[in-house]
């Protein structure tokens, strides 16, 4: 397990109550799936979490999904629900990292020190027969200073810029189906296929079970993406939350300084003016 970025639920177990740290519930569910995630908080989450929710702490000003807010709003929110960018921040879900990948990218996008996601989630927390607490409680409000890292995040121009000139390898989370055009996406109105020169790396390939894959078994699916490692990335998918599990594998890989497109699909996809491909991934230009 690499330390940096996880921790194991025995870690957690012992820490629980600690001043210095901040348990975040981040799971998030696919409209398809109807599921609630914050009732499912609500049920039953690890003791003194406090529930992230994607939805919510996002740019209300769009019509596009939970995109990023600006630094103030995301002060704002988090300081609320009582996290400070000076703690131990530990993120897990009951979405197999879903949810939990994009709010640890949020929280160190913003200035989080130090992000911890828990390996095995709220799943393997259960299976363990370990406390859970019911509710959602009020936590003392904190000071967030937030300042957001612009290079972590990839706009539309960034990526058509990517596309066209190589300056950096675009890929992309969604299943294969929806990449090569084959599967209809399930938000309506959004054109079937995906960037034209960006490789196909379907977030299972990368993660199973709230953990991600071993370093080797990554690094594989990368190659066999035709993803060289030691070049520039963009993540995306279909509305910027997996593409955050990419960055996460990559990140757990050694691989620095990806960003992510936080409009993704959902945006590419809606926008006529911008350029689409269809069936299997073909070479990048230059």
């Amino acid at each position: 397990m690499n330390q940096t970025l996880f921790v194991s639920t025995e870690w957690l177990a012992d820490r629980l109550g600690s001043t210095d740290l901040a348990i975040v519930d981040g799971s998030f569910f696919m409209p398809a799936e109807q599921r609630d995630a914050r009732a499912e908080f609500a049920a039953g989450h690890i003791p003194g979490a406090v529930f992230f929710d994607i939805d919510a702490i996002a740019d209300r000003s769009t019509s596009l999904p939970h995109m990023l807010p600006s630094p103030e709003a995301f002060a704002a929110a988090a300081g609320k629900l009582g996290l400070s960018e000076g703690m131990t921040i530990v993120v897990y879900d009951n979405s197999d990292l879903v949810g939990a990948a994009r709010v640890w990218w949020t929280l160190r996008l913003f200035g989080a020190k130090e992000v911890k996601v828990l390996e095995g989630g709220l799943a393997k927390w259960r299976k363990e027969g370990r406390l859970l607490e019911t509710g959602e409680r009020l936590h003392k409000p904190r000071n967030f200073a937030a300042k957001l890292n612009r290079a972590g995040v990839a706009a539309a121009a960034d990526v058509l810029k990517a596309s066209e000139m190589a300056t950096a390898q675009i890929v992309d989370a969604r299943s294969a189906g929806r990449f090569t055009g084959e599967v209809a996406e399930p938000r309506p109105g959004l054109r079937s296929g995906h960037v034209p020169g960006s490789r196909n790396v379907p977030w299972p390939e990368v993660a199973a079970k709230g953990r991600v894959k071993p370093p080797e078994e990554v690094k594989a699916a990368f190659a066999k993406a035709g993803v060289d490692l030691s070049r520039p990335i963009i993540t995306t998918c279909g509305s910027g939350v997996t593409a955050a599990i990419l960055l996460l594998a990559l990140e757990s890989v050694g691989k620095q300084g990806v960003a992510l497109y936080d409009g993704s699909w959902s945006e590419w996809g809606g926008r006529l003016d911008l350029p689409i491909a269809t069936g299997e991934a073909e070479d990048i230009a230059g």
